[in-house]
C-alpha cells in the first residue's frame, strides 16, 4: 500500500513541477474521492481559487454512474469558466492516471468549450 501512495506522490510532484496557472490561463485541478469528483480553476501567481465545481451540485446526477457525473461536472465547470471569460486552461490531473473519471471530466470540459 505504501508504494502505491509514493508512486502517486511522485507523479503529482512531477506534474506540478512542469505546470503552473496564471490569471489568463489558470490551472484546472482535479480531486477524486471514492464517491465524488471535484475540479477547480486556480491562479498560482496569487494562490487564489477562481472557481470550483463538484459532482455533488448536479441536480440530475442522482441515478447516473460516476463517470457520467464527472463528464457533467466538466461541462458545468466549462460553462462557469466561460462566464468568467476564461477560455484556456492547463490541466492538472493531480497524480491520477488519465483514465476513467479524470478523463471523463476533461472531455466534458473540452466539450463545454475549454481549451487545454
Amino acid at each position: 500500500m505504501r508504494s502505491k501512495i509514493v508512486r502517486k506522490l511522485k507523479r503529482k510532484t512531477a506534474i506540478r513541477a512542469k505546470i503552473s496557472g496564471t490569471a489568463l490561463v489558470p490551472r484546472l485541478n482535479v480531486f477524486r474521492s471514492n464517491t465524488h469528483i471535484y475540479a477547480s480553476l486556480i491562479d498560482d501567481t496569487v494562490g487564489k481559487t477562481l472557481l470550483s465545481v463538484g459532482d455533488r451540485v448536479l441536480k440530475e446526477g442522482k441515478n447516473q454512474k460516476k463517470t457520467e457525473k464527472a463528464f457533467a461536472a466538466g461541462k458545468l465547470l466549462a460553462e462557469k469558466a466561460l462566464k468568467e471569460k476564461i477560455k484556456k486552461v492547463v490541466f492538472d490531473r493531480s497524480g491520477y492516471l488519465y483514465h476513467g473519471r479524470v478523463k471523463a471530466l476533461a472531455e466534458g470540459a473540452r466539450e463545454g468549450g475549454l481549451e487545454f
